[in-house]
């Protein structure tokens, strides 16, 4: 697949891998779920799954330019430094941008995430009645996920570790935030600190989480994906679904619950306009890239 590929697409590749990096740094928000919108979604999800031991095999009597081409390396390599860029000069800002202008910016991300829905939504085609059950499923699991207390901070290295792992699975799902695990895990505040205060110790600790859970899922949802994929998706959906409460611009945190309300019912009001305009940016956004994605490109 690499061979096929020239230099500029690569460059796209670090791109989807900055937005990916940018969306896995907001609680609410996915990166798997940019991965599916810009086309990606299952080069990465089978990418990963081929990271095993018998690769060194390839190295060992092959060589390692049979070794990079059965890794895909340069798809992933492409990706993995557009996430890791993306990561590091964000955020700060975006943790900024949350204390500071909250409404505006989950304006911006509920207007992803809802173009987002529609656009899984309507990639199974057919919809059967089986399918509804699933998405009402997903629906489900994601609501209850978001209504969990937050856990309380611990920067124990092996916590770190575990928590990296359980974040890297959401992260690769559409609909689950891998932030958002870190927030109920009570780890988030932890590694974003470590990231923008250049934190080796934590930053390692969490990356070999995040690799550990990334090589024991992969497997999971490739095979899941492959033989049973619109019932995959439409519990993607509803997790996506499930996972808009979350992101509501327009709510009060609270320790125990999501109280959302009402525009009109919010004290705010003076940001309407911005934060509608933000809103529809994010599904206009997400409807560009979905026919961006569609034009015939070397692969």
């Amino acid at each position: 697949m690499e061979n096929k590929r020239k230099s500029s697409d690569y460059l796209w590749i670090v791109l989807k891998g900055m937005a990916m990096g940018a969306a896995d740094v907001v609680p609410g928000v996915s990166g798997g779920t940019i991965a599916f919108i810009s086309g990606i979604y299952q080069e990465l999800v089978e990418t990963i799954s081929k990271l095993r031991p018998s690769l060194l095999l390839v190295l060992k009597n092959q060589g390692l330019k049979a070794f990079w081409k059965a890794s895909n390396a340069s798809f992933l390599l492409a990706l993995v430094s557009g996430i890791g860029l993306s990561i590091a000069s964000l955020a700060q800002g975006i943790s900024w941008l949350l204390s500071n202008k909250p409404i505006l910016v989950w304006s911006f991300f509920f207007g992803l995430m809802l173009a987002s829905c529609w656009h899984i939504y309507r990639s199974i085609g057919q919809w059967k009645k089986g399918l509804y059950l699933w998405l009402i499923l997903g629906t489900l699991i994601a609501g209850s996920i978001n209504f969990l207390p937050e856990g309380a901070a611990n920067s124990s290295l092996t916590y770190l570790f575990i928590s990296g792992a359980l974040a890297s699975i959401a992260m690769i799902l559409p609909g689950i935030s891998g932030a958002f695990i870190l927030v109920l895990l009570g780890s988030y505040a932890t590694v974003l600190t470590g990231v923008h205060e250049r934190d080796l110790a934590v930053v390692s600790v969490v990356g070999l989480g995040a690799i550990t859970g990334l090589l024991s899922f992969s497997s999971l949802l490739k095979w899941m994906l492959s033989r049973y994929q619109h019932q995959t998706l439409a519990v993607l959906v509803g997790f996506m679904l499930g996972a808009l409460p979350k992101i509501w611009p327009w709510k009060y945190p609270t320790d125990q619950a999501i109280d959302v309300v009402a525009p009109w019912n919010f004290p705010m009001q003076s940001q309407w306009v911005p934060a509608i305009c933000l809103m529809f940016a994010g599904i206009f956004l997400i409807l560009g890239l979905e026919r961006w994605a569609q034009k015939p490109a070397a692969h």
